[in-house]
């Protein structure tokens, strides 16, 4: 019945469709097909057992609600349903199957073939695929349609997919409900980063705060010999190169990143976005840059200036590409191309998504009034791969999101430049940057890597109601 899955990656129940005056000796070789598809791109499936219907797909109301019975005894195993669709299908039989199922929605029609149009093997899936589409429309039943609209499961199309669907199915699972630690109150100089607390809670986010005091009184608290200090200061040193950082500097960092650390584990924070300035450097003389950038790294999306927003969509690119996402300013105009930016930030960018190491300095912004401040700014460039730019507020009760596509490039940028950043070419940039100005969304801007549109807005629209902001 079921394939043995790996917990961690993403899994699939497989569907089967069948109409009875359709020809159901093509069934057999979907089942096989499709399973073989999803396990050779690298995914776990479960195929129900054969026995469990009359031809081993779904064709009666009465077989649907015994798939609905199989999914419910596996809830909990699968991400999504690929319901796959060997002739025409019957519909009544597919709504009884999965109006309960809870998770996203595949539609993958067989394509007929020129040569193979006589009556035992004609499928007419491309017409049936509209009826099913019709009825789940109808149920207010949530369900996904790629492109192309028939599509062998043995083919690199089916196989592009499969990784956008399996993106929409992580990002539906991991967006669905979610805590952000807050760590330090958003202050009058930081109305940038203002967000609606039951706006968020409404959409499943749940926002746990923190006074930056009560940080400072477990940095405090730790001793300098501590094992959990020494091996936090061993690791950061491993991570980037902190080779000019003073020793009582990597200490404190040290401290911070087991006291964040400690935060996470004991109330199950999944990201985290924490204040920054300027009284870190007033209190400890650091900057948590280089923290939120191993942070990242480890799979924990962090954010700087309490910009829980940017936290927001930061885990949904982290969930749809399975790499690091990264909080970002708009920041510079990169010479006379208006299609390109500069985006920047002071180093909690993921090294992972860096050119090189990066190297840990005393925060230039800060070390101006008062030099030895600011150690933690994690210097260097981006490197150069596809990008997804996000970002969202929360206005009038509602989470509003934007997603847009670009390519961090070579380009390069002068080394007297100060921390982390890259250049970004987004086509249509300045009637973009304009959309977002007018439209209230914020100065930072989250990237993750790859062209993910598809799969976000897939999961924002159409399984997680967010409003979402097309920029043109």
């Amino acid at each position: 019945m079921t394939k043995s899955t790996n917990p961690e990656r993403t899994t699939f129940a497989l569907y089967f469709g069948n109409r009875g005056f359709f020809p159901a000796n093509l069934i057999a070789g979907a089942r096989e097909e499709v399973a073989r598809a999803v396990g050779d791109a690298g995914y776990g499936y479960l195929l129900p057992p054969v026995e469990m219907t009359r031809h081993g797909a779904v064709e009666t109301r009465d077989e649907g609600r015994g798939y609905a019975e199989w999914l419910s005894a596996n809830r909990g195993r699968y991400d999504g349903v690929i319901l796959s669709m060997p002739n025409f299908s019957d519909e009544n039989g597919a709504i009884a199957a999965l109006q309960d199922c809870g998770v996203p929605i595949l539609l993958q029609a067989y394509p007929d073939e020129i040569g193979k149009m006589d009556f035992e093997h004609r499928r007419d899936s491309y017409c049936g695929k509209f009826s099913i589409a019709d009825v789940f429309h109808q149920y207010g039943l949530p369900f996904t349609m790629l492109e192309p609209h028939v599509v062998h499961p043995l083919t690199a199309a089916f196989r592009r997919n499969l990784d956008d669907f399996a993106a929409i199915c992580r990002v539906v699972k991991g967006m669905r409900r979610f805590s952000i630690g807050c760590i330090g109150a958003r202050t009058t100089a930081f109305k940038t980063v203002r967000f609606d607390e039951i706006a968020l809670q409404k959409a499943g986010i749940t926002v746990e705060t923190f006074d930056l005091s009560d940080l400072f009184r477990r940095v405090a608290g730790l001793s300098d010999t501590a094992a959990r200090v020494t091996d936090k200061r061993d690791r950061l040193a491993g991570y980037t190169n902190c080779g000019k950082v003073p020793a009582d500097k990597m200490l404190t960092l040290a401290k911070v990143g087991v006291a964040l650390d400690d935060y996470i584990d004991e109330y199950h924070l999944d990201t985290v976005a924490i204040r920054c300035w300027t009284e870190m450097q007033a209190e400890l003389g650091i900057a948590p840059c280089v923290l939120l950038s191993e942070l990242n790294d480890r799979g924990v999306v962090s954010s700087c200036e309490i910009d829980i927003c940017s936290a927001v969509t930061m885990r949904a690119l982290n969930l749809a590409s399975g790499r690091p996402a990264a909080c970002l300013d708009w920041n510079n105009n990169y010479g006379d191309d208006p299609d390109k930016v500069i985006l920047f930030h002071c180093g909690p960018v993921a090294q992972s998504l860096m050119t090189e190491k990066g190297e840990v300095t005393d925060h230039k912004m800060f070390a101006k009034s008062q030099p030895g401040c600011g150690w933690g700014s994690n210097e260097g460039r981006i490197a150069a791969f596809p990008t997804t730019l996000s970002n969202c507020k929360t206005e009038d009760g509602k989470l509003t999101v934007y997603v847009t596509e670009g390519e961090f490039t070579a380009d390069p940028i002068e080394k007297e430049f100060f921390g982390c950043a890259g250049v970004c070419a987004i086509p249509g940039l300045q009637k973009k940057l304009i959309r977002l100005g007018q439209g209230g969304f914020r100065h930072h801007t989250t990237i993750g890597v790859g062209h993910l549109k598809t799969a976000l807005d897939e999961a924002f629209i159409r399984y997680l109601g967010y409003d979402v902001v097309e920029l043109g």
